[in-house]
């Protein structure tokens, strides 16, 4: 079998069954192209993509100008390692920090990677800086939260599937209910290096704080010397109608946190991006990546900051948003218990004497949208900023059938 050869959906199933580690469940379809919001497998068959890779394809699949960047960039020089410049990284560099008012990155590769320098460049400051005795440095978390799973990151996890069967674990976490400003503000002391939080938790189900919650935050981090840490590895870069989640309420963190969409749905790329005076304790030897801050990956990603810089994905997320919030609200009742999101992100609780869940999006699937499910009985809206309108009603029209025809069922 050559690279050329095209398999059927049942073909490709079957040899990752076989050879692939069980780490994910996924729904039995398989992509063979994709534009824009759509995805065609190996039949012909036409998906409407409402997942866009966890927010990895913010501006759709293919999009033109993120394609000719990496297209032009291959053919230049793709790889070097940090051990020698590359004439694409700088200018980068230089555009996110700009795009998030800030003036350091530390460009890495995968969103795990960046919550796990995050976590280390916190310590140091912490140590450095702050003068917390060493080894007694502190980070505050939520309650839910997703940040990744390597063996630090699940350390801090409350949720058991990410978490049970991989200790011991990495000491350090303090975890607080998320939403809650006093249990929050109760938790930190003097050896409180960080917060670390997602603005919106996005695996625990589209998860919203209350209005003021990361101001509230804000304010108390800054009153006692302590970093706020926000990961917008899923919320951040256009999915909510602004830039960042956070500048909803005018909140601007220590450290910004981000992968996923920096990559343009064409490579990993990630980044920790903040001031010199937090970002500036890491010295050289101290961290690094092979892959961080490659040419290929710089490209693409500057590319990624020139589409947000114009705004106009921010503003059709949030229209859109409007649009499909509206048209899922009306299900509440029908099958649906509850809407949660922001801009074109939502989490959707199917009323659980219908199905899981997971039932849901493989009826939807045979329908021709693709979501996902999370937490037994939460479905999740994040289809590319690219949609059009009328996919999104196509999508909501199609929920609408799942649910009346469980109810009848």
């Amino acid at each position: 079998m050559t690279t050329a050869t095209r398999m059927s959906t049942a073909e490709s199933i079957a040899l990752v069954e076989e050879y692939g580690a069980h780490n994910y469940h996924p729904l039995p379809v398989v992509a063979t192209s994709a534009v824009g919001a759509w995805i065609t497998d190996p039949e012909g068959n036409r998906y409407l993509d409402c997942l866009a890779a966890y927010s990895a394809v913010n501006f759709g699949h293919g999009h033109p100008a993120l394609i000719r960047a990496a297209r032009e960039q291959l053919d230049r020089v793709t790889l070097t390692s940090r051990a020698f410049h590359n004439d694409r990284l700088g200018p980068f560099l230089a555009a996110l920090a700009r795009l998030a008012k800030k003036d350091m990155v530390l460009p890495m590769n995968t969103g795990a990677e960046a919550v796990e320098s995050g976590l280390k460049i916190a310590r140091a400051w912490g140590y450095r800086v702050k003068g917390v005795p060493d080894g007694r440095a502190k980070i505050v978390v939520a309650d839910g939260n997703f940040h990744g799973r390597t063996t630090t990151i699940v350390s801090f996890s409350s949720d058991p599937e990410a978490r049970d069967g991989f200790g011991p674990f990495t000491p350090g976490f303090v975890s607080v209910p998320y939403g809650d400003a006093a249990a929050m503000e109760a938790a930190l002391d003097d050896d409180t290096v960080a917060v670390l939080l997602e603005p919106i938790q996005g695996e625990a189900g589209i998860v919203v704080p209350p209005p003021g919650y990361l101001t509230e935050v804000r304010r108390m981090t800054a009153e006692r010397n302590i970093l706020f840490i926000a990961d917008e590895i899923q919320s951040g870069l256009g999915r909510t109608g602004a830039t960042f989640q956070c500048d909803h309420e005018g909140v601007i963190p220590d450290l910004y946190l981000l992968g996923k969409a920096l990559g343009g749905g064409i490579v990993p790329v990630s980044a920790v991006v903040g001031d010199r005076d937090v970002i500036g304790v890491l010295r050289p030897g101290e961290h690094g990546s092979t892959f961080g801050g490659n040419p290929l990956a710089a490209a693409v990603g500057l590319a990624v900051v020139e589409l947000l810089e114009t705004g106009e994905y921010q503003a059709r997320a949030r229209e859109l948003g409007d649009h499909l919030r509206t048209r899922l609200l009306a299900l509440v009742g029908n099958g649906v218990t509850a809407v949660r999101g922001v801009g074109l992100w939502a989490g959707v609780d199917i009323d659980p004497s219908l199905g899981t869940g997971r039932e849901v999006c493989e009826r939807l699937m045979a329908r021709g949208v693709l979501a996902k499910d999370t937490h037994g009985s939460t479905i999740r809206f994040a289809p590319p900023i690219v949609v059009e309108k009328a996919d999104l009603d196509l999508a909501v029209d199609r929920l609408a059938e799942v649910l009346a025809e469980l109810r009848t069922s």
